[in-house]
């Protein structure tokens, strides 16, 4: 088995192999998990020398892993500001 992984914005692309056996290719949302069932053989995968490209790895669960791994290290939100409140008028 092999993957390769692509990230391109809001897209996730994967091409994969099993058992020697081209399994096609995946689109999901960059917020998704890959499943078996997303391959098709019918699409085609960037180029590997595309900007986007995330690297090989050895397992669908890997590839999973990585995408969970990302999702955890996103930038937290902006701390909104305080509301300030007039506590009396004299």
């Amino acid at each position: 088995m092999g993957f390769a992984l692509w990230l391109d914005g809001h897209l996730a692309w994967a091409q994969g192999t099993h058992e020697y056996r081209p399994m096609g290719v995946a689109v999901i949302a960059a917020t998704d998990l890959f499943a078996p069932r997303d391959f098709s053989p019918w699409r085609t995968a960037p180029g590997r020398r595309q900007a986007g490209f995330a690297g090989l790895f050895a397992s669908l669960e890997q590839v999973n892993a990585y995408l969970k791994a990302r999702r955890s290290q996103r930038k937290p939100r902006p701390e909104k500001p305080e509301k300030r409140r007039v506590l009396s008028i004299i």
